[in-house]
């Protein structure tokens, strides 16, 4: 597997910037302006990514919907990501993004992007607003759910392996980290 690669560049990357790279395969998002690439994710991360959606789907009200990456969330003109899942408002959406910030947005982990993941999109997600933000874990298999709370998010749960886990945001939903990945 790829390492992220950050790119020198004159100053920061803008949207602009990031509409003018050609399609290589890999995944451009800017956060605070700097430009992140990462490789494709592996079959078991698409496995998750892929169950995962079909069980939010499923489940999903008519007002909001699931989406799956590639699809840029921009949050500024300097901050677009690309969320492994997200959940938003039907009205939200315009062809080629997210122009506000999702309900719901599911990073799956992955060894080039589990820093990023984990701490960079965390913490840009949180100061935007968004209500909820899983991280998944497809080699534990893991998932941990945070909900905004005062402008933080704090932990709401955790479950490993065959333990199930309840949620209440974006809607309710049971699942259980094992069905993601067998």
């Amino acid at each position: 597997m790829g390492t992220v690669t950050t790119l020198p560049h004159g100053g920061a990357f803008t949207r602009a910037d990031l509409e003018a790279m050609p399609d290589d395969g890999r995944r451009h998002e800017l956060i605070d302006g700097t430009l992140v690439v990462t490789p494709s994710p592996s079959h078991r991360h698409q496995r998750c990514s892929l169950r995962l959606a079909v069980l939010l789907h499923d489940h999903c009200p008519h007002d909001l919907e699931v989406v799956t990456a590639p699809f840029d969330v921009a949050l500024t003109e300097d901050t677009i990501m690309q969320p492994d899942l997200l959940v938003a408002r039907k009205g939200d959406f315009t062809d080629k993004d997210l122009s506000g910030v999702p309900v719901m947005v599911v990073e799956i982990l992955s060894p080039s992007t589990r820093q990023v993941d984990l701490h960079l999109k965390r913490a840009r997600y949180e100061a935007a607003g968004c209500p909820s933000y899983w991280i998944v874990d497809p080699e534990t298999p893991s998932i941990g759910v945070f909900e905004l709370e005062d402008g933080r998010y704090v932990e709401r749960g955790h479950a490993m392996g065959s333990e199930e886990i309840e949620v209440s945001l974006p809607y309710r939903l049971t699942i259980k980290p094992s069905d993601l990945v067998a």
